[in-house]
C-alpha cells in the first residue's frame, strides 16, 4: 500500500516513519510534505492509497486538503494533538485517528481499522467530521472534573492560563477551569475569531471594546487584558482587520 505523510512537524514525520518500520504491514511511504499546497501536488504525483494527515497544517487544515483532492481515491488516518474540538469532530464521524506523540499500538489499531473500510465508506465518515468542524454554531467541549462541558464559542469572552490551568470566561458570567494550558485550545480558537495578545490570554475579537495604545485591551464588560510587546504587532493586525478604524 502506497502512503504519504502530511504533517507540519519534522520530528512527528520521522517518528511515524520509524514506527511504520516496526509495524508488520506492507505500507510503503512514497512522499512527505507539511502544507495543503504541497500535499495536493504530492497526492496527484504519487497517487497514494493511504494518507497520514495532520489536522492543522502550515497553510490550512486537513479538511481544506480533502476538499481540494475530493476526486482522488485514498484512505485517511488523521494525526492530531490532544485538542478538544479536533477530537470532537473526528469522533463524530468515527474517523480513524492517532494522537501525537504517536504510539505504536494506536498506529497498529488505526491501520487495521482503515484497511477494512472502502474509500467510499470512509468518505462518508469524513464528511460527518467535516460538518462538525465547519459548524457555524461551533461548540468547544472541555473536560471539567468528572464531566465534559460544552461551551458556545460565540459567548466565550476570553481564556486565561496560569500554572498549567486554563480558565474560560463567558459573557453569561460563567467560568470553567481545566487542567490544560492555552496551547491545547489555541489552534481551534484562533480559527474562530480569537487572538492571543499575551502568553497567558486568548481573547474573542468580537468582545473587544477598545485598545489603549499603552498596551491594554478593554473588553465590553470593562475587563482589562494586557498586550505583550512581543505579540503586539500580530494582535494589532488581527484587531485592525476585524474593526473599522478612523
Amino acid at each position: 500500500m502506497k502512503a504519504i505523510i502530511v504533517e507540519d512537524k519534522t520530528y512527528i514525520r520521522k517518528g511515524l516513519l520509524n514506527l511504520l518500520d516496526l509495524v508488520d504491514t506492507n505500507i510503503n511511504v512514497v512522499g512527505e510534505c507539511e502544507s495543503v499546497k504541497d500535499a495536493c501536488i504530492v497526492v496527484k504525483a504519487c497517487e497514494p492509497e493511504l494518507v497520514f494527515l495532520d489536522i492543522n497544517l502550515t497553510d490550512g487544515t486537513a479538511f481544506d486538503f480533502l476538499e481540494q483532492t475530493k476526486e482522488q481515491n485514498f484512505k485517511v488516518i488523521f494525526i492530531t494533538a490532544y485538542e478538544e474540538f479536533a477530537l470532537q469532530a473526528l469522533k463524530a464521524g468515527a474517523v480513524d485517528y492517532i494522537l501525537k506523540p504517536v504510539a505504536l499500538e494506536e498506529l497498529e489499531t488505526a491501520i487495521e481499522k482503515v484497511t477494512t473500510l472502502s474509500v467510499e465508506e470512509q468518505k462518508k465518515q469524513i464528511n460527518t467530521a467535516k460538518a462538525v468542524w465547519n459548524n457555524d454554531d461551533a461548540k468547544l467541549i472541555i473536560s471539567v472534573h468528572d464531566s465534559f462541558q460544552v461551551i458556545d464559542i460565540n459567548v466565550l469572552l476570553y481564556c486565561e492560563s496560569d500554572k498549567g490551568y486554563t480558565t474560560f470566561y463567558c459573557s453569561d458570567n460563567k467560568k470553567y477551569v481545566v487542567s490544560k494550558t492555552l496551547k491545547a485550545f489555541e489552534e481551534r480558537l484562533l480559527e474562530s475569531n480569537f487572538t492571543r495578545p499575551h502568553q497567558s490570554f486568548l481573547v474573542n475579537l468580537k468582545f473587544i471594546d477598545r485598545y489603549d495604545k499603552s498596551g491594554v485591551i478593554y473588553l465590553k464588560n470593562e475587563q482589562k487584558i494586557p498586550v505583550s510587546f512581543r505579540k503586539k504587532d500580530a494582535f494589532l493586525k488581527a484587531f485592525l482587520n476585524t474593526n473599522t478604524t478612523g
